[in-house]
């Protein structure tokens, strides 16, 4: 099957989707999802319709508000790529910067497969309120750097 697609409509798309992530919409980003779709993040994949509201519910219960921050958008037939910061408040009203990778394959105008590359750690500094688990937290980033700086 020849799935080359127009790159301007796939840039069109991914655009829509980020306006509507930031939303926080999960109806409204239903639609852009292949119903056979996966996502693929931290080690696990979620198949289907009922993993993307799965992916989005466990995203959207981590942030009061997000916003995106695109700084390198490519396309090469189907394959839409994207590394961005996003920013993003916790629930316990703590401020996040954190740089992505997306990569979206396309089939037929709809997401097929979204894999998403980000730091956990990152993420996990952001919504940890006690005072052992960012002590856990600061000790394994720090370990992880050991010999980098």
């Amino acid at each position: 099957m020849n799935n080359v697609q127009n790159k301007e409509k796939i840039l069109k798309l991914a655009s829509d989707l980020d306006h509507d992530l930031e939303k926080m919409d999960i109806e409204a980003l239903i639609p852009y999802f292949a119903d056979d779709c996966e996502i693929e993040l931290l080690g696990i994949s979620l198949n289907g319709i009922s993993g993307l509201k799965k992916w989005l519910i466990w995203f959207f219960e981590s942030f009061t508000s997000i916003r995106f921050e695109p700084i390198v958008i490519m396309v090469e037939g189907s394959v839409f790529f994207e590394e961005f910061y996003v920013h993003g408040v916790t629930e316990n009203n703590k401020e996040l910067k954190g740089k992505i990778a997306e990569v979206l394959v396309y089939e037929n105008y709809k997401i097929k497969s979204l894999r998403l590359y980000f730091d956990r750690l990152n993420f996990a500094d952001a919504s940890i309120t006690g005072f052992v688990e960012k002590k856990i937290v600061k000790l394994i980033k720090n370990k992880s750097l050991k010999g980098l700086k």
